[in-house]
Order: C-alpha cells, then structure tokens, then sequence
C-alpha cells in the first residue's frame, strides 16, 4: 500500500485573506498559474485540489458505484416507462 507523504508549512494569512502556496507544493499538486482549485473544509482542515482531480474524484466514486450497470440505459428504461404511464 502507497504512503501518503504529507508536507507542511506555516504560512500567514494577509488582510485580504489570501495564503501564497509555496512552489514545493504548487508542484506536487500540479498548479499553474491559472488553475482552478476546490477549497473543501473537512474535519476542521482545509483541502486544496485542482477542480480537474476533483472532477476525476467524483467520476471515479461514480463508475465505482454503478460497476456494471449503464445509467444511460436506465434513464431511458425510465422515460420509456413514464411515457407508457401517460
């Protein structure tokens, strides 16, 4: 099983609120100037992702979820049903 490697800094928030993301950390999540990121609060922590990895999340918990079964052909059994129905 893979570790985790965690990496930590103490940053300052300024008076606009903003924190600047060290490049050490930029790199090892993949940030370039212009992307854009999630900002999740979990369990009292603050969690960064690109929105495109947080995108591949969701599609992946999805896939995961319906393993076998195609919610397209569902959605159209379903349409075809309330269409009988009328």
């Amino acid at each position: 099983m893979a570790q985790a490697t965690r990496t930590s800094n103490a940053l300052r928030v300024d008076a606009q609120g903003r924190i600047v993301i060290p490049a050490e950390i930029r790199e090892k999540l993949g940030l370039e100037p212009g992307t854009r990121v999630i900002l999740t609060v979990k369990d009292g922590a603050l969690e960064i992702q690109s929105r495109d990895k947080a995108i591949r999340r969701v599609q992946e918990m999805v896939r995961a979820r319906t393993k076998g079964r195609s919610l397209v052909d569902e959605l159209i059994a379903e349409r075809h049903a309330e269409a009988a129905r009328e």
